[in-house]
């Protein structure tokens, strides 16, 4: 198996929508986010700490523990005014452009909603993934 088949098949998020809307707990959901990160040239280092080396990301290799994923989605579900949580992750050798994550959250007001969009995707940046960023 080459390594850009490991690589997936983005989801539609049209579709993740008209799945989270048909579900019986949209009755209580007034808003939804969705958060989409992509593969950048801008080193991690030189956006998060101002760590310049003169570098740039020419790919990723990306990987995750989907179990690690499965445990802060439910987590994420605990969470105040939260009825709908999903989860898209990408994997295997990532080129620049390439989509590195989907999360779609649905809870019932603003602040309730962008708090666990913010607590999701930071736990799996943090806790469950693993990027190596290839350089030029």
């Amino acid at each position: 198996m080459t390594e850009e088949k490991n690589k997936k098949a983005s989801p539609s998020i049209d579709q993740w929508l008209k799945e989270a809307k048909a579900d019986p707990a949209a009755l209580l959901e007034g808003m939804f986010l969705v958060h989409n990160g992509v593969v950048r040239q801008t080193p991690k280092a030189k956006v998060r700490q101002g760590i310049d080396d003169g570098s740039q990301v020419s790919g990723m290799e990306f990987s995750y523990d989907a179990e690690k994923v499965d445990a802060v989605i439910a987590e994420t579900y605990k969470m105040d005014g939260v009825f709908h949580v999903r989860v898209w992750i990408n994997e295997g050798h990532l080129e620049l452009g390439d989509d590195i994550m989907y999360v779609l959250i649905g809870g019932d007001i603003r602040p309730h909603v962008i708090e666990a969009l913010q607590f999701l995707v930071g736990k799996i940046k943090n806790e469950c993934v693993t990027e190596i960023e290839q350089k030029r």
